[in-house]
Order: C-alpha cells, then structure tokens, then sequence
C-alpha cells in the first residue's frame, strides 16, 4: 500500500504564504495521479487541487484557484501545494491523496486510494 507524509503545514497570517509538501513511499512507486484536499472543523472535505503523472496537467478548486499552485518531483516522490495569498477560510487540514494504479487527475475524493495523516492550516491575524 502507499503512504504519504503530509508537512509544512502551521499558523500563517492573512495574505501570508506557506507551502506544503507529500512524499509517498511504498506500493509500486510509479507516478500515479496525486491530489489535495482539506476539511475545516465541522465542514465536508473539500477538493483544492489535483495533479497527473508527470505534471503536466493540474486542477484546481474554485476556491484556491489563482492562489494555489500544485506540482510535483517524482524524482523525489513528492507532490507540493504552494498557497499564497492565504485567508481565514483556508483554515483546515490539509491531506494529500493518491489515486493509485490511475495516471489522471480527479477532483472526486472517492477517486483515491491512499491518503496522508494531514497537516493543519491555520490562517488568522
């Protein structure tokens, strides 16, 4: 099975920065499609962006869209979300998924196989 490892995560102010990174280990070790999502207290788990094999092609919540930007090394297994221009209600934690034995990005969280512990966003003045 693959396992992520969420980091980068921490207390931010409004307008702030901050990057988050996922390095996956185990299962087969090919570039298997990779996605972030997030979940406020007491909200549903919402989409914020996904990525294909090779980091070619990206998708974006509309709420995050413009601010985040996802990539990946998969010489170093590892799928980063950098978010800028960063506002309360970017408060959450922060998964990375993978969606193993699938190369294409999706934005449905079922689509995933594998996820990471998660990593708490706090953004707040």
């Amino acid at each position: 099975q693959a396992q992520m490892v969420e980091s980068g995560g921490g207390l931010v102010q409004p307008g702030g920065s901050l990057r988050l990174s996922c390095t996956r280990s185990g299962g087969t070790f090919k570039a298997y499609a990779m996605g972030w999502f997030r979940q406020g207290s007491g909200k549903e788990r919402e989409f914020v962006a996904a990525i294909n094999w090779s980091g070619s092609s990206t998708v974006y919540g509309d709420s995050v869209k413009g601010r985040f930007t996802i990539s990946r090394d998969n010489a170093q297994n590892t799928v980063y979300l950098q978010m800028s221009s960063l506002k309360p209600e970017d408060t959450a934690i922060y998964y990375c998924a993978v969606r193993q034995y699938n190369y294409q990005p999706s934005s449905d969280a079922r689509d995933y196989t594998s996820w990471g512990q998660g990593t708490q966003v706090t953004v707040s003045s």
